[in-house]
């Protein structure tokens, strides 16, 4: 049971660095509509869901960021299935 307490606590913190990354220079980051998953700004297709419709607002990636990092991860995603 600890390990797997362990185990999430990493998980959190790799989610956290991940989310201060994008918080640090969001220009680089956009949200997929379908998903609400952040990418890099120089996707065309959103590698979880395959949507191609994004929004590339700074402040919302900053919120988005804000919000994912401090959860766990929730979606499901291709690399789930194999």
């Amino acid at each position: 049971m600890n390990e797997e307490k362990e185990m999430q606590n990493d998980a959190l913190n790799e989610r956290a660095k991940r989310a201060d990354k994008i918080i640090r220079n969001p220009r680089k980051y956009k949200i997929c509509i379908g998903c609400e998953s952040i990418v890099a700004q120089k996707v065309n297709l959103c590698p979880n869901c395959h949507a191609y419709r994004f929004v590339d607002s700074e402040s919302l990636v900053v919120a988005q960021a804000q919000e994912l990092g401090q959860r766990e991860a929730k979606s499901v995603l291709g690399s789930d299935f194999e």
